[in-house]
């Protein structure tokens, strides 16, 4: 069972922020890269100039207020301490809902949907879109407490959730997620356990069937070469997290710059920021935006113990499919964008789909309104 749930209030150290400058001053930069875009990964110039901007005019005080004005709170399970905001609507009738972030995000990513998805009339929508807002930081990220021994996998983690759930009181509820967090709701959804009573979304991972494979759609085509750029050009991360997150450790745990550059390269690759055509992340998400989740990562130390979710979860997780109902947003410029009939080999009671125009792999962080709108559409189609 649950531990006691604990107020919690985030209060780094000036000590941390001074040594943050420090290093960042003392960095030891490479050569630059021999091409004129991103194809060898984060270009020098702009690590330098972010690197500079993050020394001298960042203000980390000014995120941590920001998280702080919403009620922050700890909760031990199984042994582990896990962080989570907890936003109650102002409406008497609003359904509960967990959100989970993935790698390379954090609950800062859920920052500007707060107030539209907790209260909707607030922000010129319908009460009866309204949801209480659970937002746990997955174990090892954040200021979540870090797994001392293997087992925390995707589906040790779709469990806590169930257990935070109950111990909030609530028996009947949604969930919601990208990245990781669409691996965890998938499972969440999987494993049924009687509280969740649908999910939704952001990054739908699931096998091409035979059909796709043999005759794709033109929607589908697009899908597999995007499925295509990520395994012959972008997936070299994992395959490090998920092998040797140790040994990557040492380096970003010590080197805020290397930290930095090895989570930008993913908010350029993507995001629909014109990546393809040399764009830059910048084009879409606020610098400070961008660094605030940079110095999340640095300020818990959390290069090594985020990366062990790859390590937990790569090594022979089943892929169980999902009878719950299921909202299905695609943003083009994810990971992984399959079609209806891709999704259904994995998920058999789809009840949303949408397909959007823009917008990419951290939906809600860099297209806000869209994802509130896609994540009130697929709730609609079910019901507590």
């Amino acid at each position: 069972m649950p531990g006691q749930i604990r107020d919690f209030e985030i209060a780094i150290p000036d000590a941390a922020l001074d040594d943050l400058k420090a290093r960042l001053a003392a960095t030891r930069f490479p050569e630059a890269e021999t091409v004129e875009d991103w194809e060898q990964g984060a270009p020098l110039a702009y690590i330098r100039e972010l690197a500079d901007y993050w020394r001298e005019s960042y203000d980390w005080r000014r995120c941590e207020a920001a998280l702080n004005a919403l009620p922050n709170h700890m909760v031990e399970i199984d042994g582990l301490d896990i962080h989570f905001l907890h936003i109650r609507s102002p409406h008497p009738d609003a359904r509960p809902l967990i959100m989970t972030h993935g790698w390379p995000g954090s609950v800062l990513e859920f920052l500007d949907v707060v107030g539209p998805l907790t209260d909707p009339a607030a922000h010129g929508g319908d009460p009866a879109d309204a949801f209480h807002l659970i937002l746990p930081s997955l174990p090892g990220y954040g200021f979540s407490g870090k797994p001392a021994a293997p087992g925390w996998g995707v589906e040790k983690i779709a469990g806590a959730w169930h257990e935070l759930m109950a111990a909030l009181g609530y028996d009947r509820w949604y969930a919601q997620g990208g990245d990781w967090g669409s691996a965890v709701t998938a499972t969440i959804g999987a494993q049924d356990r009687g509280g969740c009573k649908g999910i939704h979304v952001n990054m739908i991972f699931a096998p091409p069937p035979p059909e796709v494979l043999e005759a794709p759609t033109a929607e589908e085509q697009a899908g597999l070469a995007r499925l295509g750029w990520y395994r012959e050009k972008d997936n070299g991360y994992s395959t490090q997290q998920a092998t040797r997150p140790q040994t990557l450790g040492y380096g970003l745990a010590d080197s805020p710059v290397g930290q930095m550059a090895w989570i930008m390269e993913k908010f350029h690759g993507w995001s629909d920021c014109g990546a393809e055509n040399g764009g830059h992340p910048e084009n879409v998400f606020a610098r400070d935006r961008l660094l605030d989740n940079v110095t999340l990562y640095w300020l818990t130390n959390s290069a090594a113990s985020s990366a062990r979710l790859y390590w937990e979860s790569f090594r022979g997780r089943d892929m169980v499919p999902v009878h719950l109902p299921m909202g299905g947003s695609v943003f083009p410029m994810d990971i992984f964008a399959p079609s209806r009939r891709w999704a259904e080999s994995m998920f058999k009671t789809i009840t949303y789909w949408n397909r959007l125009e823009r917008g990419g792999h951290f939906a809600a962080m860099e297209r806000p309104g869209p994802f509130v709108e896609e994540v009130r559409a697929a709730f609609r189609t079910m019901t507590l």
